[in-house]
């Protein structure tokens, strides 16, 4: 919001004077101003305590977590797929001749059931199959059949749907979209026939044995494909949406299905996407155009893929072409780019080969890759020959496209060539190659692009995170069967090679391997979850980080024997395997993990060796089972590569930057560290961030707490620390940073030393926390021994949240996790107690399983505990009970700094229970000043309060007791509100004890607290007690409020207000208006107005004090004037351009928040220039020349031309826009001129008669098709308020300059009727306001008689009216009779009077009582009140007495004070004394005895002016008491008026039932019994209302009647006099016909 200035000059050149408004002394709200101008955070105050100390040190938990979370954020790291396959073309692979290096293994061949081989001998059709990983199970389809079974257990039970008429043509398992099924039916599968399409459900149970059984039920939904040959179909496992294809069209299908049959289809439809005219047609007509047209061949789609991730569907036609298609409600194509298209333009990097620009090249698969995986990478198609085409479908460039964003483009990013032929002639080979041999193409980069390795390729896929699998068929030439080559990136490679931005794309290395099957396959699945390290493509392939926290991918492969399984090799695998299958070379196995750390690292190669040291490494045994592997040689062989290849700790005394920092902080771990930190990390990655607990919800069942992690995995964590645990404490002594101080002696310099140093503390810090994480997780475990819904009942609302948002790293590491540890241990400990269990047996069994979550200071809490349990016990009251209680205090007290937020509450709810209220006050007060004895609460309020400073977490800690203090002093307030204080002249015991804790509250020297305390009446409603306070730090605390909160700056204003320093309210009222808050203008305006009232009030300070503020009073008055007058232009083009038809869209939205809230009020300069001007609202332009002074007279004159015409324009348009109607164009502009008038009093410079007189004149002389009548101008000018003196020597310098237009004979003449008509409207005024002398002064009527004789002396420029008028007003000044047959003046005005000419000569005779006077009574003026004398008024008690000064003169117009005025004139003494009077009543008084009126005063006849004191809503009947004490103060002091006043604002005023309440308690424990002027209302009203207002205020209600039975006597009867009237009405009207009206009564009297 830019700043609010006063007046500014506008930026267009515009001379003149202009507003010098002196600038602005700073405010409370300078620093946010300064803030919000330089558009930046304040900055945090500086603590030099905390400064000049140094930094903290890190605990060694807390240095090893900052590790793991370093290390966990590297792992995330891990480059994204368009970091390695970028664009270019690449072919580099590993083919193995070592196992240990396979990427795969064959894990296991699941055969087929016998009775399926029987059932498939005996169909007809043929037998399709395939696999559902996700349940276990296989399908297979004989004819119509379909069965499923479970392949993983031998002789499996055969689940069969033989119900189906019709042959089945495709299956596939899919999830439902949610809601449609019960919750039982997890997937569905979509059975394709001949002629239909149906869907059945599927409900999954596990057994024991961790086996899935399956049941299919009839969903009874499905369509008709009659003519579709459905061969694919695919879902979307996000919506559930399904999609088929026609093998013999191009068409893509839908098959929609709902809970409900809708209006106009029913549960199931068909849905075709693509249907063209042509397919429309039945099939005769098909093929009678057949005929006639071309034979042209039809294409037909062979692969249908969903990419859910973008909402985008892929298809591939047998011609190769690639269409991208839109998933929205309607499938809309995208964009399709053919084969050739997509490789025109890799010529330039791939060069000339036939495995991509050979004739019989074509694509043979799809394959999605998700967003992600990977952001600019689409989908990988697979061509024939083996080459892998990664594409790109861009919206545009480096923009990502999805359904919302349509690709507008496609390109292949990347080419993948096939490995090198092995049957292709033999290269040289380089000597000393090892088991992973590196393959060279011919071409560059080492990339084979002639590779016939994987020609022809039948089939092929890809599934996260780049497992690549491509088929072919069998070969009997080279007596081979169907294979499958599968590759693998080496993503341990690509993580080593992310320290180089350069290297990354040359890390893409694939490791790969062939592997036979037993027949051909029909389809390819992951039997385990999807692949992903990461939610982003950042990080998703990172397979090290996972491979101890999921099991390793398994692949299952469909073939016609059975199902084969693969399973992808970990990196982990492979190193234990490496230990198995050493190279035959010199160098052995050393030589291997040489080789392994030059390719992976020494950080990895550590925690490698780690984990295969501690047995993780798994490798498929002869029975095809995973197995660990636990041979000791490859366990010792792990145990050496960790201990001798980890390296060893850096420090270079040279790099360290910061001299003051500790040399030991600049040292750089080993390797080995960073092994066992990357190992520990992996194991607790899936914990690390999780929370402890999340809620379990069940059918029929109340909610429970369920660990988020399963207990199983916490046990298998904590067993893999446990056994790392016990691999150190067995090395320790052979890894350097454990060995302990033996090997200090080693180091040969110092550099070493400190490098030792540093290793020793990073090695030791991570073995504690892995001993912190094990007792942790122990801690988890116990917690789920036990019953967590009571454990957390037993904790208080912000402890229980905090419980349930528990993460284990924050359980694991940080104070704050381990404190809430310790509560939920006390809670296990309370309950147990609470079940009658010994302390001593429960604490010690805690501590036998998690020690060091249960201290000296937890005794004595507990001591004290046991000392507020006795008191309860023996009374709270009773002596016994207050020594426990002050001994329980005592004990709290000396532990203040340790109790937590339960035990805290604890006790100060035990001690309110027990009316202890003293001791809960001092204890939270002596708690608050514990937890921040720094007292840095203190020094964060003095600087602001600023966000983000560590010092508010102190603040909080202290708000957190005083919040405490405020609730025992509710619960105070309310249990000692209706006790008596007094009994026998003794205090009560209930008013001692509010004695004692008021006293603790009264007495704190808390700065703190007193803010809080402040601040607490303010949340509470109560901020109307700040008011009343006097003391100066509550000034202070609403000046330092004032600044950032609103309601504080408006209880500011009215507390200078309140204490009648209206000039400071005036200023702080100023401020807000041009302050910063979120105000709209109309409430900038409102501030404005009020600061303008209260700087113009007197305030009642000292002569001296009043004086020395004249100046700066008259300062800040002509200030908030001037700003008041620019908000109100401000104003006026707001109100306009709303109504502004040009103006519209968004930059309407725009200019009026720029107007009205966003920037404040604006300068007149900014105004004007940037919108009053720009939009032509050339009135305000006016304005503006008078609120800056601006005195130009050209541009004045150019906005009254511009003014006029437009006003011409806009009359003339509305005219024919309205075919007639609305004002004439000369109305329209007269009417201008008269309201521009008013708006600028006349002002000479901006209001410039002469100007505005020829401007007039010229434009009734002007040719108009609607001419203005005669002496236009002049009636418009003297509307306007122009003095005839003003208008007449205009005209008479027009008429006699001869300067065009007003040379002519016309214009002449004009001129001189108009002259004519302002000398009669002159002479016509002068006479009607009786002036003595005509036209008001001699020299007025002297250029009025010599105006009309020089115009009757030309003869030719007026008419005969005119003359005849001009004559007529010449003879007044003549005194001669206007017309012979008429009487003279006199004569005429004495007739006019009923008299006669004769009578009133006799009455012009002298009567001899000329020389006597008129009595007159004296007029009382205001000076003579004001000379009066002072008289002072006493209200109140002698104590709290406060004294007022009015004047004697006006008090005596009350009888009351006349009479004690009368009393005082005979003693010295000016002072009357009001003991028992309210305060503002008797202001009020005086105000209506002064004013005629007292605030709030009346705005009309059924309104008030707004009255900010009066709390919304009125519970207490502030206003109507207020009115109320008025009108019997009135009574009493006989003042009538001010009582019919005061009664009239009674009724005026909004209340609540709570309110009418205490006003009819008023009214009838004050008011006289005879008054029923105010009696009888307030009756009323609650005879008329109590039926529904009681129901607001039932108990006040009750409690009135009992107090004032008279009152209850007065509403019941006028209840009854009601239901005796609407009785008789009733009885009236039964006594007639049936008909509905009202009958007279017959009478029974017979006439």
């Amino acid at each position: 919001m830019a700043a609010v200035a006063g007046p500014q000059t506008p930026q267009r050149p515009l001379p003149g004077g202009f507003i010098n408004t002196p600038a602005p002394a700073p405010t409370i709200f300078a620093p946010q101003a300064a803030q919000l101008r330089q558009n930046q955070q304040p900055p945090a105050a500086i603590n030099n305590n905390a400064a000049q100390s140094s930094a903290p040190q890190l605990s060694p938990v807390d240095r090893a977590a900052r590790t793991i979370n370093e290390t966990l954020r590297q792992e995330q790291s891990f480059p994204e797929l368009e970091k390695y396959v970028v664009q270019g073309m690449s072919g580099e692979y590993e083919m193995p001749t070592n196992p240990a290096w396979l990427p795969y293994q064959k894990l296991r061949m699941y055969d087929l059931p016998s009775s399926i081989i029987e059932q498939a001998n005996q169909t007809v059709g043929g037998l399709q199959m395939g696999v559902m990983p996700g349940l276990s199970h296989c399908w297979a389809v004989m004819d119509n059949c379909l069965y499923l079974w479970d392949y993983t257990v031998q002789n499996p039970e055969l689940i069969g749907y033989e119900e189906n008429p019709h042959p089945i043509t495709a299956v596939k398992l899919i999830k439902p979209k949610p809601g449609v099924f019960v919750k039982e039916i997890t997937h569905l599968i979509v059975v394709a026939t001949s002629d239909t399409m149906l869907l059945l459900g599927v409900s999954t149970q596990t057994t024991q044995t961790g086996a899935k059984t399956v049941a299919l039920y009839n969903t009874r939904m499905w369509i008709h494909t009659k003519g579709v040959n459905v061969r694919q179909i695919e879902a979307s496992n996000k919506t559930g949406r399904i999609f088929f294809l026609d093998a013999g069209s191009e068409d893509i299908y839908e098959f929609q299905y709902q809970q409900e049959e809708g209006w106009f289809r029913g549960k199931c439809a068909r849905v075709c996407h693509t249907k063209s005219s042509y397919d429309f047609m039945p099939p005769p007509v098909k093929a009678v155009t057949s005929l006639f047209g071309p034979n042209q061949a039809q294409k037909r789609l062979r692969r249908l893929v969903l990419d859910d991730t973008r909402d985008l569907l892929y298809t591939l036609s047998d011609t190769s072409e690639i269409k991208v298609w839109l998933v929205k409600e309607q499938v809309k194509l995208g964009l399709f780019r053919a084969l050739a298209g997509l490789l025109q333009n890799l010529g330039h990097f791939t060069g000339p080969t036939d495995l991509l620009y050979g004739r019989d090249v074509r694509i043979v698969d799809l394959s999605v890759i998700s967003a992600t995986e990977g952001g600019k990478l689409n989908v990988m198609a697979t061509t024939n020959t083996g080459c892998r085409l990664y594409l790109s479908a861009m919206r545009s460039y480096n923009n990502l496209a999805d359904a919302q964003n349509p690709p507008s483009s496609m390109q292949v990013l990347h080419v993948r060539f096939p490995p090198k032929d092995s049957n292709a002639p033999l290269q040289q080979q380089q000597s000393g190659s090892t088991a992973m041999t590196q393959y060279s193409g011919a071409q560059q980069g080492g990339t084979d692009t002639s590779s016939r390795a994987l020609s022809p390729t039948d089939s092929a896929y890809r599934l996260a995170p780049g497992y690549f699998m491509a088929f072919q068929q069998p070969n009997p030439q080279q007596s081979r069967r169907e294979r499958v080559f599968c590759a693998a990136p080496d993503f341990a490679r690509l993580k080593n090679a992310q320290q180089g931005a350069s290297t990354i794309s040359s890390g893409f290395v694939e490791f790969g391997q062939w592997i036979d099957l037993p027949s051909g396959h029909s389809m390819v699945a992951l039997a385990t979850p999807d692949f992903a390290a990461t939610n982003t493509p950042v990080g998703f392939g990172n397979e090290m980080a996972v491979q101890f926290d999921r099991p390793s991918a398994e692949i299952a492969i469909m073939t016609a024997d059975g199902v084969q399984t693969i399973r992808r090799r970990r990196l982990v695998d492979v190193f234990a395997s490496m230990m198995v299958y050493a190279s035959t070379d010199e160098e052995g196995r050393d030589g291997d993990i040489k080789r392994f750390v030059r390719t992976y690292g020494r950080g990895e190669t550590a925690a490698t060796a780690l984990a295969v040291a501690c047995g993780q490494g798994m490798d498929v045994t002869s029975e095809s089972r995973v197995t660990a592997v636990t041979d000791p040689d490859v366990i010792e062989g792990a145990r050496k590569a960790f201990i001798d290849h980890g390296g060893k700790p850096e420090y270079n005394a040279n790099a360290v930057v910061d001299r003051n920092a500790e040399p030991i902080d600049s040292v750089r771990p080993s390797p080995r560290h960073e092994g066992l930190a990357l190992y520990v990390s992996r194991l607790v990655r899936s914990i690390w961030m999780s929370r402890i607990m999340r809620d379990e919800i069940k059918p029929g069942l109340p909610p429970t707490l369920a660990p988020t992690v399963e207990l199983e995995k916490l046990r298998g964590i904590q067993r893999d620390l446990n056994t790392l645990s016990d691999f150190l404490n067995r090395n320790k002594s052979f890894i350097e940073g454990l060995a302990g101080p033996q090997a200090l002696g080693r180091p040969s310099t110092r550099q070493e030393e400190i490098a030792l140093h540093g290793e020793h503390r990073a090695m030791n810090s991570l073995v504690q926390l892995i001993n912190s994480i094990v007792e942790g997780i122990s801690f988890v475990l116990v917690l789920f021994d036990e019953r967590l819904e009571d454990i957390l009942a037993a904790l208080t609302e912000d402890s229980r949240r905090k419980a349930r948002d528990l993460t284990f790293e924050q359980l694991f590491v940080s104070s704050p996790g381990r404190e809430l540890a310790k509560e939920l241990v006390k809670a296990i400990v309370n309950r147990n107690i609470a079940n009658g269990s010994n302390v001593d047996t429960v604490a010690e069994a805690l501590r036998r399983r998690c020690g060091s979550f249960c201290s000296a200071d937890d005794v004595v809490i507990f001591k004290a505990q046991e000392q507020v349990k006795r008191a309860s016990e023996a009374g709270g009251q009773s002596e016994t009970g207050r020594v426990l209680l002050n001994e329980s205090q005592r004990l709290f007290q000396k532990v203040a700094g340790s109790l937590t937020e339960e035990h805290l509450l604890w006790a100060v709810n035990q001690y309110a229970g027990m009316s202890f209220y003293a001791g809960a006050v001092q204890l939270c007060l002596v708690v608050a000043q514990e937890r921040d004895r720094a007292r840095r609460a203190v020094t964060w309020l003095r600087d602001g309060s600023p966000e983000g400073d560590a010092r508010k977490a102190d603040f909080e800690k202290r708000k957190a007791c005083y919040d405490l203090v405020f609730a025992s002093i509710q619960a105070l307030d309310r249990e000692t509100a209706a006790a008596p204080q007094n009994a026998d002249g003794q205090l009560t015991l209930a008013a001692r004890r509010r004695s004692e804790a008021y006293d603790i509250i009264d007495s704190s020297s808390d700065t703190v607290f007193q803010t809080c305390l402040y601040d607490w009446y303010t949340v509470t409603g109560n901020a109307e007690r700040l008011l009343d306070v006097s003391t100066p730090f509550v000034l202070d605390y609403l000046t330092r409020r004032s600044a950032t909160d609103r309601a504080h700056a408006d209880l500011l204003w009215r507390y200078h207000a309140h204490h009648n320093d209206y000039l400071a309210a005036a200023a702080t009222q100023l401020e807000l208006a041009k302050g910063y808050f979120d105000l709209t203008l109309e409430e900038r305006i409102e501030y404005l107005s009020r600061a303008r009232t209260n700087a113009s009030t007197r305030s009642s300070t000292s002569t001296a004090a009043l004086l020395d503020g004249r100046q700066n009073k008259q300062q800040l008055l002509r200030e908030i004037s001037d700003l008041l007058d620019v908000a109100t232009l401000q104003d006026d083009i707001l109100q306009r351009m709303k109504a502004d038809p040009r103006l519209s869209g968004q930059r309407r939205d725009v200019v009026l928040a720029a107007l009205n809230t966003s920037q404040g009020i604006l300068d007149v300069g900014e105004l004007f220039n940037q919108f009053s001007d720009q939009a032509g609202y050339h009135d305000i332009n006016l304005s503006i020349f008078r609120v800056a002074d601006h005195r130009n007279p050209a541009d004045v004159e150019r906005s009254w031309e511009d003014l006029v015409r437009s006003e011409h324009n806009r009359a003339m348009a509305e005219i024919t826009g309205r075919q007639g109607g609305g004002p004439e164009p000369w109305e329209r502009i007269g009417m201008k001129l008269q309201e521009m008038g008013r708006k600028l009093d006349l002002d000479e410079a901006i209001f410039p008669v002469k100007k505005l007189v020829r401007k007039l004149e010229a434009y009734s002389l002007e040719a108009h098709e609607r001419p203005p009548p005669a002496n236009w101008a002049v009636e418009v000018l003297m509307s306007c308020g122009v003095p005839p003196a003003g208008v007449l020597p205009e005209l008479e310098q027009l008429y006699y300059a001869n300067e065009a237009p007003f040379a002519g004979q016309r214009a002449k003449s004009m001129l001189a009727g108009e002259m004519v008509e302002v000398c009669r409207r002159w002479v016509v005024e002068s006479e009607r306001v009786g002036e003595r002398v005509v036209c008001g002064s001699e020299e007025g009527a002297l250029m009025v008689r010599e105006c009309l004789e020089s115009l009757l002396r030309g003869r030719r420029d007026l008419d005969e009216r005119g003359r005849a008028e001009a004559e007529e007003v010449v003879r007044v000044f003549e005194g001669v009779i206007i017309d012979e047959g008429e009487p003279a003046a006199d004569e005429d005005m004495a007739e006019a009077e009923g008299i006669d000419a004769t009578e009133a000569a006799e009455d012009n005779e002298p009567t001899g009582l000329e020389d006597i006077e008129p009595e007159v009574p004296e007029r009382t003026t205001f000076l003579d009140y004001l000379r009066s004398p002072i008289i002072s008024l006493q209200i109140g008690s002698s104590r709290d007495a406060v004294t007022l000064h009015a004047h004697q003169a006006l008090l005596t117009q009350s009888p009351f004070f006349a009479g004690e005025c009368d009393r005082l004139s005979s003693t010295q003494t000016k002072t009357i004394s009001l003991p028992h009077d309210d305060l503002h009543a008797i202001a009020s008084v005086l105000e209506y005895l002064y004013k005629a009126d007292y605030f709030p005063t009346l705005a009309g006849a059924t309104s008030m002016e707004y009255d900010p004191t009066v709390p919304q809503p009125d519970n207490e009947g502030v206003a109507l008491l207020r009115h109320a004490r008025v009108y019997t103060l009135a009574q009493r002091f006989g003042l009538p008026d001010l009582s019919a006043l005061a009664h009239k604002k009674i009724h005026l005023t909004q209340s609540t039932a709570k309110g009418e309440i205490a006003y009819a308690r008023f009214v009838y424990r004050e008011a006289s019994p005879d008054d029923e002027a105010i009696r009888k209302p307030v009756a009323a009203f609650w005879a008329t209302r109590s039926h529904v207002l009681r129901h607001e205020a039932e108990q006040e209600f009750k409690r009135m009647c009992l107090e004032f039975p008279q009152f209850g006597f007065d509403v019941l009867s006028l209840v009854l006099d009601a239901q005796e009237k609407r009785s008789q009405r009733v009885e009236a009207q039964s006594s007639g016909t049936a008909s509905g009206r009202k009958r007279q009564r017959i009478s029974g009297i017979v006439p």
